[in-house]
């Protein structure tokens, strides 16, 4: 088995946006704004070996997408050149509300 080389930071970087913008693709059914601005994705952390580590929760633990939503973010990232794996972690601590979504994301919804 091939080693791998690890990837510098300007690679880490580019490669980050690029998880960033994968998981912008992904939409809450009953929302239509993506997971990333409603605040749904805690923390994406990215190995210089390729491996992503994603922090998400849902808007509530009922959530229609629980079986779904974490699964199609692991997709999308899985498929982009450069990352060697991906784990996604559903986490309730602390728990979503809308203060976590972006600006543009209640102008959206009309929250502001």
């Amino acid at each position: 088995m091939a080693e791998l080389t690890p990837l510098n930071i300007s690679e880490i970087t580019a490669l980050q946006d690029k998880v960033v913008a994968a998981i912008r693709t992904c939409y809450d059914p009953e929302i239509p704004v993506n997971i990333y601005d409603l605040g749904l994705i805690y923390e994406t952390k990215l190995e210089p070996t390729g491996f992503v580590c994603v922090k998400m929760t849902l808007t509530a633990p009922g959530c229609p997408a629980a079986g779904s939503l974490p699964g199609e973010v692991e997709d999308k990232i899985s498929v982009i050149p450069g990352v060697t794996g991906v784990e996604v972690e559903v986490v309730w601590d602390p728990p979503w509300d809308r203060s976590r979504m972006s600006e543009a994301a209640k102008l959206q919804l009309g929250f502001i």
